[in-house]
């Protein structure tokens, strides 16, 4: 068995994860590449960009399979359709594999799980493919960007065709690993030190002084600076949480939906050793997560607590200096990160969605003092769940918007910061998509 087919042994068994019985694809991908740390950097690699590459084209790869094939996609006994969806994915986007290589090993990996009477058929389909590829037209932006046509639809209405195509096409770019520099632990110079010394590239974010770009490195457990609390990995937009709380020294702050604990741990470290930031979330292994991360860290002011959002807490009412609302959503603007969500979400959940965080607000906003701040924020952006229900929630409570245009206009020339929020479009912004609205309670 050659080291190559093994990495295509776990490209196939962990596609079949993922689109054959639903799970997650960060965290079935996470567990293979844990489970296979004694393979090169290598080989890691590229089980991590077939796996996710595949998915994220999953739509395009179905297209150009029915047109080559006779039996269509959907008629596919799961593994033949798994190793024809990984090879195509080499065959259209990974050029220093052959195709011939691509096709040979497919052969192999069929035989090897005992279907040797379709090696023919799948030498047969890949190769008709290989031939024909450079000839290959998409249909709709559907399948050019290989999103689902509801979301393409909603989005072209939503915000015009040419920003919904740039929206697409960012998801299909390479996501960069993105890291915000505790600051109170350690000071800049001493922390970028510690990642050269592990021969880590570092790029400035361009968006803050904290936030920096890293390349070239293997593990991020493995970094001295992640191992010492120095370091947490979070996109720029959710970082842009925490600077929009802008919590003060001595301030006590609820993040209600917390796991796994990275715009808290934010806070706490903006509020350098004083105050209390008390992250919650629902389930004993999500605040295990958090857990982790407030003990990798250090910060003293930090506790995690098991309690459902939707569950009113009379302890703390009218006690938060801030209040974390970084609410359940459908995630359609985090796609490039999570593709596996596209396939997931349905129209009828982004209702859903939006009425169970009417819900969640409705409780926790009693949380909040007078004069203290309510922040929104969501990583999807469908403007249910987003602005309709910014504007729902102001109709019903007594807080008002607090302008963010001082705040954030030299980072980012959004219309609505003077109305308390701001819509963050992947392609057009240089984040993730992301919702983030900010409400101060009226003093009676």
């Amino acid at each position: 068995m050659t080291k190559d087919t093994d990495s295509r042994e776990i490209v196939l068994d962990v596609l079949m994860e993922i689109l054959e019985h639903s799970a997650y694809s960060h965290l079935i991908l996470r567990q293979a590449l844990n489970k296979y740390q004694y393979l090169d950097k290598a080989e890691r690699s590229f089980i991590t960009r077939t796996v996710e590459g595949t998915v994220e084209y999953l739509i395009q790869i179905d297209y150009v399979i029915d047109f080559f094939s006779s039996t269509k996609v959907k008629k596919m006994k799961p593994v033949i359709r798994s190793i024809l969806r990984m090879s195509v994915y080499q065959i259209l986007y990974m050029d220093r594999i052959p195709d011939s290589a691509v096709c040979n090993e497919a052969v192999k990996l069929a035989a090897k799980r005992k279907f040797v009477g379709l090696k023919g058929f799948v030498n047969g389909v890949l190769r008709n493919i290989s031939r024909n590829k450079e000839t290959l037209v998409w249909p709709d932006d559907s399948v050019r960007y290989s999103v689902p046509a509801w979301i393409v639809s909603m989005w072209n209405q939503d915000y015009g065709t040419e920003t919904a195509n740039t929206v697409m096409a960012s998801f299909l770019e390479n996501s960069k690993t993105i890291v915000r520099l505790n600051s109170s632990k350690a000071g800049k110079d001493e922390i970028l030190s510690s990642l050269r010394k592990q021969n880590v590239q570092v790029a400035e974010s361009g968006i803050s002084e904290d936030m920096v770009i890293l390349e070239k490195f293997d593990y991020m457990e493995g970094l001295e600076a992640f191992q010492k609390g120095y370091i947490q990995v979070q996109d720029i937009s959710s970082a842009l949480v925490g600077e929009a709380a802008d919590p003060k020294e001595g301030d006590f702050c609820i993040d209600v939906c917390g796991a796994p604990g990275g715009k808290s741990i934010h806070l706490a470290d903006k509020l350098n050793g004083t105050g209390m930031v008390e992250v919650r979330d629902l389930t004993e292994y999500k605040v295990s997560l958090i857990q982790e991360n407030i003990d990798r860290c250090g910060f003293d002011n930090m506790r995690a607590k098991i309690w459902d959002a939707l569950v009113p807490d009379s302890d703390s009412v009218g006690k938060a200096d801030i209040v974390l609302a970084d609410l359940p959503c459908s995630g359609l603007g985090i796609l490039g990160r999570k593709p596996d969500i596209k396939y997931r979400v349905k129209a009828e959940n982004l209702d859903e969605l939006a009425s169970l965080q009417r819900e969640i607000l409705s409780v926790v906003q009693t949380y909040v003092k007078p004069g203290g701040k309510l922040i929104f924020s969501t990583c999807t952006i469908d403007k249910k769940e987003n602005e309709e229900n910014f504007a729902w929630f102001l109709e019903n409570f007594p807080f008002q918007a607090v302008d963010l245009e001082e705040k954030f206009k030299d980072q980012f020339q959004i219309d609505t910061l003077k109305h308390g929020y701001m819509q963050l479009l992947p392609g057009i912004h240089p984040c993730d998509g992301f919702f983030i609205g900010v409400l101060q309670k009226k003093v009676e």
